[in-house]
């Protein structure tokens, strides 16, 4: 699984240029996304993107250009704002909410401006001394007013797993507690300070699922803006199957499924369900579905 080149020019040169927020909502040709509370505004299965006088009082990043080279900034909005007004059919929707709706460029951005909303909001105190930070770069590093050292968005890598078995037909997933054991999904786990994503794989699946795994391979990323993950998604095939258990804290259950029970699920039939479409677990499940489908 390959993913399509970035379709977001970020416009990483304008950053340091002095007054460049000033200048970009002066523009008559800029686009403004506003974000409150991690949501948007969603009219007819769009973004909605307002121009720049159209939004007052929020917190601004530059976000980058449009296919068209229009300039996209960042509106970061304090919780319950009124400053942008909704029409009757326009709805404030989370990244969640929004799986399989968005085309490939607003879904970039979309958890693009989540991203740097949540560093913008929640990120105003140095962490080396505790000193009042102020934005610089268009929003994309904070200076410390105390004690002037630098600081960026943090990124943090995890690791997502679909193991299966070594002929290939039946899925190992596992219901999270915090689900509620409603849902299964692919096995994940943050990388530790020190640890390579491999040994990650390897430690995670252990601890999650008591199995111990062989050709492990990378298939693709995904950022994923709660709190500010990188997932790494990976395929591998289980050593002893009967070996698998959930660790009985973090995973309830773990379940071996074959390809017609996942087929149904896909479909929202069964007695459990999978990970939405916004999801890369998603992604990963119906990669491995659709490999020896008949279908297919």
């Amino acid at each position: 699984m390959t993913s399509p080149p970035t379709s977001i020019d970020r416009a990483a040169e304008l950053r340091d240029t002095p007054g460049i927020i000033d200048r970009l909502r002066a523009d008559a040709a800029t686009r403004v996304l506003a974000v409150r509370e991690a949501r948007v505004l969603i009219a007819a299965g769009h973004l909605v993107l307002r121009a720049p006088d159209e939004v007052a009082d929020a917190t601004w990043a530059l976000l980058g250009r449009s296919a068209d080279g229009a300039p996209i900034l960042l509106a970061s909005l304090a919780p319950e704002h009124g400053s942008v007004d909704s029409a009757p059919d326009d709805t404030w929707l989370g990244l969640r909410g929004l799986g399989g709706v968005l085309d490939a460029f607003e879904n970039e951005l979309l958890v693009e401006a989540l991203a740097v909303d949540a560093w913008v909001r929640d990120a105003p105190f140095c962490p080396a001394c505790g000193g009042a930070t102020e934005l610089r770069q268009a929003g994309w590093s904070r200076r410390c007013l105390v004690c002037a050292r630098e600081h960026f968005p943090r990124t943090d890598p995890a690791v997502i797993v679909a193991p299966e078995s070594a002929d290939g037909e039946r899925l190992l997933l596992g219901a999270n507690a915090i689900w509620g054991g409603r849902m299964y999904s692919c096995f994940a786990g943050f990388a530790e300070a020190g640890e390579s994503l491999e040994s990650t794989v390897h430690r995670e699946l252990e601890e999650e699922a008591g199995i111990r795994l062989s050709a492990v391979t990378y298939v693709s990323s995904q950022p994923w803006p709660f709190p500010r993950s990188l997932m790494l998604g990976f395929r591998a095939v289980v050593d002893d199957e009967s070996a698998a258990r959930a660790d009985g804290e973090e995973i309830v259950d773990v379940r071996w499924f074959t390809r017609d029970e996942i087929g149904a699920a896909l479909e929202g039939e069964g007695p459990v369900a999978l990970p939405g479409r916004a999801s890369i677990a998603r992604r990963l499940i119906e990669l491995w579905h659709r490999e020896r489908s008949p279908q297919h």
